[in-house]
């Protein structure tokens, strides 16, 4: 709107008592919003309309409305708040998963025994809430206007015993009713596959419903997460899951594969 008005940073910031800098930030979304900023800058812009204004006004507040995580935040990291925020946000949401199940499709024991693999130390209370804060963003799979999820994990996540045999059936038991989900899809990159696009290990991509907003991928790890959201990144790694995907199973294959699999389990705990 700004630009389109031909308004430069300086003269906004100057509509709201701030600094071109201020205006910067803001509209990187590095800063938060006061609603009477966002009202002045309206005016500037010539938003006149009330029901324009009324839905702006009211993603300010919601802006600065904390979010459900939130009250996990003694045992949330600062890097990875911000993820929480655009996973519930995205509308689709593309993941690789090399070592475990993806967090969004993970039982209470088996998202428990993750947990203590990073927590080992950590009092039984803690672990309870960093499990229940991961089941918890799992609700969301199941709302009206659900986001897509579309999760490729390779075989070796389904082989590996987190948590014992008993825990990894209940696991693949649920991914295989997860696939009955009409917004989630899930392929497995089989071991005979070989080499393939993700040499760099697990990722995420998270896309948006507005149009405007560009794809953020997400890379966590031990101690920090990255978010690339520069086009040649994104591009990057956006090429790199549609090769997974190719080089995948198909979907319709998957829930056969998992059968195979926990047959494989069922065995090992034999």
């Amino acid at each position: 709107m700004r630009e389109a008005r031909g308004i430069t940073r300086e003269a906004a910031g100057w509509e709201i008592r701030s600094s071109e800098s201020k205006i910067s930030r803001m509209e990187l979304g590095r800063v938060g919003f006061k609603e009477r900023d966002i009202a002045d800058l309206l005016s500037l812009y010539g938003v006149v309309d009330d029901e324009e204004r009324t839905r702006l006004l009211s993603l300010a507040r919601d802006a600065n409305t904390p979010g459900w995580w939130h009250r996990y935040g003694d045992v949330l990291s600062n890097w990875f708040q911000p993820f929480l925020g655009l996973e519930a946000a995205a509308s689709l949401i593309r993941c690789y998963e090399v070592q475990f199940v993806p967090g969004l499709l993970q039982t209470a024991e088996y998202a428990r025994a993750v947990v203590m693999l990073d927590h080992w130390r950590a009092e039984s209370e803690e672990i309870d809430r960093r499990v229940n804060l991961r089941i918890a963003r799992q609700q969301f799979l199941v709302r009206p206007a659900a986001p897509q999820l579309w999760a490729v994990l390779d075989e070796a996540a389904l082989r590996r015993p987190i948590g014992g045999p008993e825990v990894m059936r209940a696991q693949i038991e649920a991914l295989i009713d997860m696939t009955a989900l009409p917004n989630v899809r899930i392929q497995v990159i089989p071991f005979h596959t070989g080499g393939h696009a993700a040499a760099g290990g697990a990722f995420t991509i998270l896309r948006f419903p507005d149009e405007d907003l560009p794809d953020v991928v997400y890379l966590e790890q031990l101690t920090s997460a990255l978010y690339l959201d520069k086009r040649d990144d994104v591009d990057h790694y956006a090429a790199a899951m549609e090769r997974l995907c190719v080089e995948a199973e198909q979907p319709n294959r998957t829930v056969d594969i998992l059968r195979h699999i926990l047959k494989a389990h069922d065995t090992t705990d034999r």
